[in-house]
């Protein structure tokens, strides 16, 4: 039976946190018109993650939206320090700078940390989606998915109303959180140390002062009430948030934080037993009961299944260190929308799809181990212990080893490289340069706002004709632009940085990452770059 709301659409996704709704908003941009779908009224009620790394900060920024994200920071953006101690009033067991070791220099990156609170930043990605063409419909609930001939069939219900209606994708992009249901009904499992623990995590009013003596921080780890706690100060003046771990499998659940014993923990982990405080609701309309929040380590064993692909959370989940969760879902999406994109538009072809879980997966796996050793050393250790991690090298350095990606000879199999000495070699991240157009200092990742890119060197004029014209003859996209003509290179770094010669090319990918090079002029420029890119759009 038909319903007046039954539509068709290019792309599904399932789920409207940070994920989802960034696929939402990068397929939009791309050309297509996405639906989400969301059980949820609202866009995240919990702050969430607290801080998206500088190479997130470098994607929104490419799509004009890093001034209004950085708008929204949180009040202690300046100031983002990290304590540990057995209660708010017991002395410190370390006090670090959170991200100071994690600053880029400007040689690396044109983009800064994100000091902003996923609520936050959701609420900007949401508008900037539906703004740009994606149908965004909260309270409406996934009951139903089918592998159809041609495609997925999807049954949703209004959950405001009861109402039941179907949606027909060509492809679906299940981003519905770590609990996964829709990749564990589809029979996709999950490696890894699994369920490291429960937190019960709610909000509440009170004046600490006498309790801080002055400090601030973004985040303090406790011993009280358990081994964990944290407390974060949110943006309105006096209001905060405590997370207490739990363990279900003896026996407790979510149900026992009573609003009594709520604030008994919470004057625990202050330290003050007379301490006057009141639990707030995280939205109106919501009580204030506290969210059970499932804290996990692992990575999903695959990351399609058939016309459904995996991303964020559902795909892997890390503990909550190094602000690795919601980054590594943003860029999941991004490297996904361009190869979804590409196939719906006839320019790529559908093997291109296979080499989403061949890029993201490995990348996950790495993070994964990455944020064991901080969950570690965070809970245990010490600052020194905090900061022996080459987080940079993780953020920007990590290698794509695909089809989509024209491997060179001799090319390390090292799966991260040092970001600080750029080499441009395909697979990674194409580097950031200062250029200057017009008078005006643009990096070069402000080049790459979702179409395939040709850098070209100053005395490579015969690549860029040829480039135009294969891109042309295949019916790709591509944006042409050579230093020299219009962009200029005052700091002489672009040659060095990206590994060619003075007539050489690099082509970069839809998601900033380089796909192919010519060190230098070519033979036979044109079919030698068509060859290229009918290779890395799995053309045949």
């Amino acid at each position: 039976m038909t319903s007046p709301r039954d539509h068709t659409t290019a792309v599904l996704i399932v789920g409207g946190g940070i994920t989802g709704l960034s696929a939402a908003l990068f397929l939009a941009r791309l050309g297509l018109r996405p639906t989400l779908v969301e059980r949820h009224p609202s866009t995240a009620i919990m702050p969430q993650a607290r801080a998206f790394n500088p190479r997130t900060m470098e994607i929104y920024r490419a799509l004009g939206l890093e001034e209004e994200i950085r708008a929204r920071s949180s009040l202690l953006a300046d100031k983002p320090e990290m304590i540990g101690a057995d209660t708010l009033t017991g002395p410190e067991r370390f006090r670090i700078d959170a991200i100071a070791h994690l600053r880029p220099p400007a040689s690396l990156s044109p983009a800064d940390w994100g000091m902003v609170d996923q609520d936050e930043l959701e609420l900007v990605v949401r508008a900037a989606a539906e703004r740009s063409g994606a149908d965004v419909r909260f309270s409406t609930e996934l009951t139903d998915l089918d592998a159809t001939g041609d495609g997925v069939r999807a049954v949703v219900r209004d959950v405001r109303d009861g109402t039941e209606y179907r949606i027909h994708a060509d492809y679906v992009i299940a981003a519905d959180g770590n609990r996964a249901d829709l990749r564990t009904r589809l029979g996709i499992g999950a490696d890894g140390p699994g369920v490291l623990g429960h937190a019960a995590h709610f909000l509440f009013d009170a004046d600490l002062g006498d309790a801080l003596r002055g400090r601030e921080f973004l985040l303090a780890y406790f011993d009280q009430p358990v081994a964990g706690t944290v407390l974060a100060p949110l943006r309105r003046p006096g209001r905060w948030m405590l997370g207490v771990p739990y363990q279900p499998e003896q026996g407790r659940g979510i149900e026992e934080f009573t609003e009594r014993h709520c604030a008994d923990l919470v004057r625990r982990a202050v330290g003050i037993p007379d301490l006057d405080l009141t639990l707030v609701p995280p939205a109106d309309g919501w009580s204030p009961k506290p969210m059970d929040v499932r804290l996990g380590a692992a990575v999903a064993r695959g990351y399609r299944a058939g016309r459904v692909f995996f991303a964020g959370d559902a795909a892997h989940v890390f503990p909550p260190t190094g602000s690795y969760g919601a980054s590594t879902g943003i860029a999941d999406a991004h490297n996904l929308a361009w190869k979804l994109a590409a196939v719906l538009k006839g320019q790529a072809g559908p093997a291109l799809l296979d080499t989403y879980e061949q890029e993201r997966r490995p990348v996950a796996e790495i993070t994964l181990g990455q944020t064991m050793r901080l969950l570690q050393a965070r809970h245990e250790g010490t600052a020194d212990d905090l900061t022996a991690v080459d987080d940079l090298a993780m953020i920007f350095g990590y290698r794509y080893d695909s089809p989509a990606v024209h491997t060179e000879p001799h090319t390390s199999s090292e799966p991260i490289e040092d970001p600080r000495k750029p080499s441009g070699r395909p697979g990674l991240r194409a580097p950031h340069v200062w250029l200057d157009r017009e008078g005006t200092r643009i990096s070069t990742l402000d080049l790459f706002t979702g179409a395939f890119v040709a850098l070209v060197a100053p005395d490579g004029g015969e690549w860029a004709a040829a480039a135009r014209t294969a891109a042309a003859s295949l019916g790709v996209e591509l944006d042409v632009h050579t230093i020299g003509a219009g962009l200029e290179d005052p700091e002489e770094r672009f040659l060095d940085s990206y590994g060619l010669t003075s007539t050489g090319m690099t082509l970069v990918r839809p998601d900033g990452f380089v796909a192919w090079r010519s060190t230098a002029a070519g033979d036979r420029p044109e079919p030698e770059f068509r060859t290229a890119l009918s290779r890395i759009l799995a053309r045949g």
